[in-house]
């Protein structure tokens, strides 16, 4: 199929797996939700890619710049959290969170690579 050149929606969705410790001990509670994410240009992922190469960006610095929005996360009565700021600041506060999303959204980027 040939490279056709479109206009791209200005985010996308991608698939989030967050591994908790698991209460019983040596196992693994496994959560998912999906995050959206913005869509950047390639000199602004460079950039990004350039940072995290220097550890000069956090998680949080990261996510501030790429993650628009989620589905799947649910409160204690099981009602959908709406994406807020203060609900963002919630969540990522939650250890283990912010680093399966930038996880998730570097494999977002990298699927697409060929393997050498």
């Amino acid at each position: 199929m040939p490279l056709q050149l479109r206009s791209q929606s200005s985010t996308y969705r991608w698939p989030v797996v967050v591994e908790f410790p698991a209460e019983d001990g040596g196992k693994f509670q496994r959560e998912t939700f999906d995050a959206e994410f913005k869509r950047l240009p390639q000199d602004r992922l460079r950039e990004i890619g350039e940072k995290i190469e220097a550890g000069s960006i956090t998680d949080l610095e990261l996510l501030d710049q790429v993650l628009v929005g989620w589905a799947g996360i649910f409160d204690e009565q099981d009602e959908p959290v709406p994406f807020t700021e203060s609900a963002r600041q919630r969540i990522l506060n939650v250890a283990l969170v912010a680093q399966s999303i930038v996880s998730a959204w570097l494999e977002s980027l990298a699927k697409g690579k060929r393997k050498n």
